[in-house]
């Protein structure tokens, strides 16, 4: 079942339970993917591509909640945390910080990284084959600290 049709079964349960949170964090996904799908570039949504969505939502969720933290505004870091929640069942299980060192080490030793200045090389595998699993942050962070 794609994404579109998942969240569209999801959204109409929520709409019969009423809850406001699972229906606002559900209608900005429908919403991303209609806008994907109408960019212009005719290429189908594939899983890579909706996952890419997922990823973008959920950072910006992020994002919103760390600055409603910071401007000590409760009321709206709440709204952004259950949407959060909501929007973060569509992703694959994220990886522990221990699987994802134990991925990257492997990583390192299959690109032959051996300092810091191969990040990038490193970068680049990583992020194709951990998408979904781990943030984007995550996987730099825990790269540079194998590296150095």
């Amino acid at each position: 079942m794609s994404l579109e049709t998942r969240v569209m079964n999801d959204l109409k349960a929520a709409m019969k339970a009423k809850d406001p949170a699972a229906l606002r964090a559900l209608r900005a996904v429908k919403a991303a993917i209609q806008l994907a799908k109408t960019d212009g570039s005719g290429k189908p949504i594939d899983e890579a591509r909706e996952l890419q969505i997922l990823q973008q939502l959920v950072k910006q969720r992020k994002e919103s909640l760390e600055t409603y933290e910071k401007n000590h505004r409760p009321d709206l870091a709440a709204k952004e945390r259950e949407e959060l929640e909501v929007i973060e069942k569509y992703l694959p299980a994220q990886l522990n910080d221990s699987e994802l060192e134990d991925i990257l080490k492997k990583i390192i030793d299959e690109v032959g990284a051996q300092s810091p200045k191969d990040l990038g090389r490193v970068m680049g595998v990583a992020v194709k084959r951990l998408a979904g699993q781990a943030d984007g942050r995550r996987i730099s962070e825990a790269a540079r600290k194998l590296l150095s």
